[in-house]
């Protein structure tokens, strides 16, 4: 079993899109990124690269590369999916926190598992989503920006010998 950790924050900016999770959540503001700005995602394939000895989500798709400009961090995800395929792993489980003073979050999780599910390969009951406020508290306290973590762990098939 392989254990990986990751994490992401950005700024607010009017007039973007907020993508969470795969999922576009009505807010008056979005996320400044190189990319859709999806925090979730961000960490999660920060922590599926790290438990693989993989390095970062920079190093695969780096945000001086016009390649990766606005794309959806699904199609990352899915890449990042790919490139544990191909050594073999398969995600076991998947842990989620975001944490965000507004907006509401609650309402758009199971949507998010469902996503996130779909592109690990791994049943909905192994992807857990959850939101926390930091209580006003910093910068996601005081509605500058989004941040999230993720935690993985990884399997890889019984040698068969």
């Amino acid at each position: 079993m392989l254990i990986g950790q990751g994490f992401d924050a950005h700024r607010f900016a009017p007039e973007r899109r907020l993508i969470l999770g795969g999922l576009e959540i009505p807010h008056s503001l979005g996320l400044i990124a190189h990319s859709d700005g999806d925090v979730v995602i961000h960490a999660l394939c920060d922590a599926l690269l790290g438990a693989a000895g993989l390095g970062d989500i920079g190093h695969h798709f780096p945000d001086t590369d016009a390649a990766y400009a606005g794309i959806d961090s699904r199609i990352l995800l899915r890449q990042v999916m790919t490139s544990l395929h191909e050594r073999g792993l398969a995600v076991h489980n998947a842990d989620l926190t975001i944490i965000a003073q507004q907006p509401k979050l609650a309402p758009h999780i199971p949507a998010m598992r469902e996503l996130l599910a779909a592109d690990l390969g791994c049943p909905v009951t192994r992807v857990n989503v959850k939101a926390t406020t930091m209580e006003h508290m910093g910068f996601t306290g005081r509605g500058e920006g989004i941040a999230a973590a993720a935690a993985v762990l990884l399997t890889e098939p019984e040698s068969s010998s």
